[in-house]
């Protein structure tokens, strides 16, 4: 059963896959980098539904942020260099310093604040190595909601009516209930 932080990273110590992929994106160097997202949500979720195989994920998303280099192809060329190092998994790199731009928000100050800014607080979690190889978590919305196999809107997705209808339609078409069918969602009211 996993019920804390140190349970969580123990469960990744023990997944030589995933420390493969942090070790991986590790090489990089990237400026405040972190493997997230359903990397991690993904994990605890199978834990907690007692799989014994992992649910295949659609991208291992590794972000970073650098405000002096923005440039697009910057993380193409990232991806292929991880691409290049380990070919059959699924790579997305994105520079956070650009991707309110995208999103049509005001600037992120880091990664750790781009990933309070994820849809849903379940997913709102990121992993990486320190330079002594440590593990190191990070939950800005906190981790009672993954646990306990919530899904939530973040607070930044309950702000707008036009945030909050993004978060609907990707509840609709993540369609997590038919992978995870203890996870009990969360709809906004509009």
């Amino acid at each position: 059963m996993i019920q804390t932080e140190n349970d969580i990273l123990q469960l990744v110590r023990e997944d030589k896959w995933m420390m493969d992929i942090l070790r991986t994106a590790k090489t990089l160097n990237l400026p405040d980098w972190w493997v997230c997202a359903g990397f991690v949500r993904s994990k605890i979720w199978d834990t907690l539904h007692g799989f014994e195989e992992r649910t295949p994920i659609p991208d291992v998303d590794v972000i970073y942020f650098d405000e002096k280099n923005t440039d697009e192809s910057e993380e193409k060329g990232l991806e292929e260099s991880l691409r290049h190092l380990h070919p059959n998994v699924p790579w997305s790199v994105k520079n956070e310093a650009r991707m309110h731009v995208k999103n049509n928000i005001p600037p992120y100050s880091s990664s750790v604040d781009a990933i309070s800014k994820f849809p849903e607080t379940a997913t709102a979690l990121g992993l990486k190595l320190d330079e002594e190889d440590q593990l190191i978590l990070t939950a800005p919305c906190g981790l009672e909601d993954v646990l306990h196999l919530q899904v939530k809107p973040s607070p930044f997705f309950t702000v707008t009516k036009e945030r909050a209808w993004i978060y609907e339609e990707r509840i609709k078409k993540k369609n997590w209930k038919s992978i995870w069918n203890k996870i009990n969602i969360t709809y906004i009211t509009k």
